[in-house]
């Protein structure tokens, strides 16, 4: 098993909807094959409004490093800048800003690889979630073979549709599983899940020492740096030594430098939206073993059976949480009518404090789950931070994608082409740089990744995603 299973078993990232052959290749083969453009809630402007909103594109950017960056750059706590959604790092992303600053300051703000086109001013808040979807141009690249021969262009186009069909006869068309993807565990670095288990446990050491010691894909840099902290401790450490990029680590470092022991306190450094993805990404790991089970048993996620929970589908996609209902015998034909329509989604756990199980097949299916991770012991309330508590909640098993289109294009020069392309597919990997590329369009409502949706045609190592 290379290290990349082992990562997908780690974040319950291993079903598929169907059994199938994938086309291979690889993602993100040059920044600009990746682009995400929000589909944004309507801003009410105002001219009088406290808030600066400004669409603003980035480019190879991680969403929570711009935030710190832009909120320098407006002499700003990072907390006054909202926005509703973190965007993949290694991509051309656009959306909504909402700044607590003066826009004419917003509008002097230069930084690399980021444009700025200011809407207005506003006297509202962007909440996470706030948005209505997402959509996507992503190009797959090097297509081959299991064998790991290229694959013609026909070939993958034979694949793709043969996929597509076999999931619309299996759970409906246009639909797919909800994966949570990669980007939810820090994809390279896939640490939250790991650090949300030690928040939830109350064990605030262990959580500061593997977000400072794991390792991933990085560079060599980074990679020297957590070794160094693993094997010689936080003593050692030359803070003026460490890399730019790492400001976290480098903030924890120099608390606990001038506040010895305080570990929540260390923890703390962290952005408070990191802090929460920590608890949030350990339930999501949960919820992919729970539908990876359900797949694994033959249950069906599109429609339902005695015992699902099910939830009301509201018109930007989302899960309404306030609806959920049990199904049981006498319910069962309406409510899968109007799953069929999509009015209603069966769903899965994300595990709280009041997590709500049924007591049948399902029920017990889930709690499996939960004894298998062993959390069973967890009762989820972080009492050092409250604000980290979670009650739990419902996430539908399965999603939909709209307008959603393929194409060959032809392959690029090599000299535009960057990262693990100029490096060649390396053992364990599925592409071949002369295999077909194809150019996938499609809308996905918010909450729902665009990877995990190409997962399902591709059948590759996540560290190809």
């Amino acid at each position: 098993m290379t290290s990349t299973d082992k990562i997908a078993e780690a974040i319950g990232l291993t079903g598929y909807a169907v059994d199938a052959k994938g086309i291979g290749g690889i993602l993100k083969a040059r920044v600009s094959d990746f682009r995400v453009d929000e589909i944004s809630s309507k801003i009410s402007l105002d001219p009088k409004g406290r808030f600066t909103a400004a669409n603003i594109t980035l480019t190879n950017w991680e969403t929570n490093r711009f935030i710190a960056k832009l909120a320098r750059a407006c002499g700003i706590s990072r907390n006054r800048v909202f926005f509703a959604g973190t965007k993949d790092k290694r991509a051309v992303t656009k959306q909504v800003f909402v700044i607590d600053a003066p826009q004419k300051r917003v509008a002097t703000v230069s930084i690399s690889d980021v444009e700025i086109e200011i809407i207005g001013r506003t006297h509202q808040k962007l909440g996470f979630g706030n948005h209505k979807g997402n959509r996507f141009t992503i190009t797959v690249r090097g297509c081959c073979n299991e064998d790991g021969t290229p694959m013609s262009e026909e070939e993958a186009i034979l694949r793709i549709e043969n996929i597509k069909e076999k999931m619309e006869n299996a759970i409906g068309a246009g639909i797919f599983p909800n994966w949570i993807g990669p980007q939810r565990f820090g994809s390279g670095r896939p640490v939250t899940p790991i650090v949300g288990r030690h928040v939830v446990n109350g064990d605030w050491k262990s959580a500061v020492m593997d977000y400072l010691c794991l390792e991933g894909e990085e560079g060599h840099d980074a990679q020297e740096f957590r070794k160094n902290v693993r094997e010689n401790g936080i003593e050692s450490i030359d803070l003026s030594t460490i890399p730019n990029w790492l400001g976290y680590e480098r903030d924890i470092l120099t608390h606990l430098r001038n506040n010895p022991e305080d570990w929540i306190g260390a923890f703390k450094k962290l952005p408070n939206n990191l802090q929460l993805m920590t608890v949030h990404s350990l339930q999501s790991v949960v919820f992919n073993n729970t539908l990876k089970k359900r797949i694994e048993e033959g249950i069906s996620i599109s429609v339902p059976v005695p015992g699902d929970l099910v939830g009301r589908i509201d018109e930007n996609g989302q899960l309404e949480t306030s609806s959920i209902v049990t199904v049981n015998e006498r319910t069962l034909d309406r409510i899968t009518r109007n799953c069929k329509l999509g009015r209603l989604a069966v769903t899965s756990q994300l595990p709280g404090s009041e997590s709500q199980l049924t007591s049948n097949h399902i029920g017990k299916l889930e709690q499996a789950v939960i004894e298998e991770m062993n959390l069973d012991s967890s009762n989820w309330v972080i009492e050092e931070i409250g604000r980290l508590t979670t009650k739990g909640t419902r996430r539908p098993a399965t999603s939909s994608f709209n307008d959603f289109q393929y194409e060959v294009v032809p392959s690029t020069t090599l000299d535009l082409l960057e990262g693990k392309w100029l490096e060649g597919p390396k053992d364990g990997e599925l592409w071949h740089p002369d295999g077909a590329c194809v150019r996938f369009r499609f809308t996905l409502p918010s909450g729902s990744y665009a990877t995990t949706l190409l997962r399902e045609f591709m059948r590759v190592p996540l560290n190809q995603l």
